[in-house]
This record gives C-alpha cells, sequence and structure tokens, in this order.
C-alpha cells in the first residue's frame, strides 16, 4: 500500500501547511504548472517526487520533467500531463497518449477546479487536484491524499486552504 499527495498549478508557491497535509505520504504527485525551480527542489526534497510540467513553466523546468508520465503504482496504470481534460472531454494529447493503451487513473492540473469523477465509458479514474498555489482564479487551494493498494483507491481526503490565508 502507498499513500500518495497529488497536486497542481502551484505557480511559484505552496502553503506551509500542504507539507503537514502530506507529511505521511510515500510519494509525491505534482501535475504541472510548477511557476518555480526552487519550488520543485523543496518538494523533491521532501518526498519522492513523480511530475510533470505546464504550461505555464519555463525551459528549465521543462528539461527536468516530461509533459506526460505513464507509470505503474500497487498494480494501477497512472497518466499524468497537465492539460488533460475530463470524461467526455479530453484533450488531443491524452487522447494521443492512449491510443494503444489502457489506464486506471489519469491525473491533470490546468482548470485550478478539484475533480474526482469516474470515466462512464472506460472505467478510469480522472483526478484533478485544482489548484494548490495562490495564483489564479479560484478562491480555495485545494490538494488530496489518497492510498493505493493492488489496483484500489481508497481513503481520498481533500485539503483546503482559503487562498488570503495560504
Amino acid at each position: 500500500m502507498k499513500q500518495i499527495g497529488i497536486l497542481s498549478d502551484t505557480h511559484g508557491y505552496i502553503p506551509t501547511s500542504l507539507f503537514d497535509f502530506f507529511s505521511n505520504c510515500d510519494e509525491v504527485w505534482h501535475a504541472g504548472d510548477w511557476g518555480s525551480l526552487e519550488l520543485v527542489k523543496e518538494l523533491s526534497n521532501f518526498k519522492p517526487l513523480k511530475t510533470v510540467y505546464g504550461n505555464i513553466d519555463g525551459p528549465e523546468i521543462r528539461q527536468q520533467m516530461p509533459e506526460v508520465l505513464t507509470f505503474t503504482v500497487e498494480n494501477l496504470k497512472v497518466c499524468m500531463l497537465h492539460i488533460g481534460g475530463y470524461p467526455g472531454k479530453y484533450t488531443p494529447l491524452f487522447k494521443k497518449t492512449t491510443m494503444n493503451q489502457k489506464f486506471d487513473l489519469m491525473v491533470c492540473g490546468h482548470s485550478h477546479i478539484l475533480k474526482a469523477m469516474k470515466d462512464p465509458l472506460s472505467g478510469m479514474m480522472h483526478l484533478n487536484p485544482g489548484a494548490a498555489g495562490i495564483h489564479g482564479f479560484h478562491t480555495v487551494c485545494t490538494a488530496m491524499r489518497l492510498k493505493i493498494s493492488d489496483k484500489r483507491l481508497f481513503d481520498l481526503e481533500i485539503w483546503e486552504c482559503p487562498k488570503h490565508s495560504a
């Protein structure tokens, strides 16, 4: 079993209370729009990190991580990318990535809107942790924490922090 912390859209800032929320996690996954190379270093020093770059990330970040990351954890096939869409409205990049593969879980960011939903056609779980940083139209910073054991996702928890107190 692994406990995973998931965040996205930090845009150069991570509220310190998020580190407490992720303290018992085995890994942290960041779905892009870092906004700062220093943040990448800080989070990778904190926990093992799986990540992709986002549309606001410059060349220094893009050189260190992929646009799309596919991997298996606890027998669960995962696809992570920054702009992936959602069930029924997937992006061309996600459709291209899944052309010859079936995933159990898709993790993306970009919308700043927290979503956890199952694709009724494929059975794949879709997670978007919303935005953990303070830049953007959202009023509440959000992230997720969950457990994975033998292809099973469970104990999904949401972290929230009002933007003005982050």
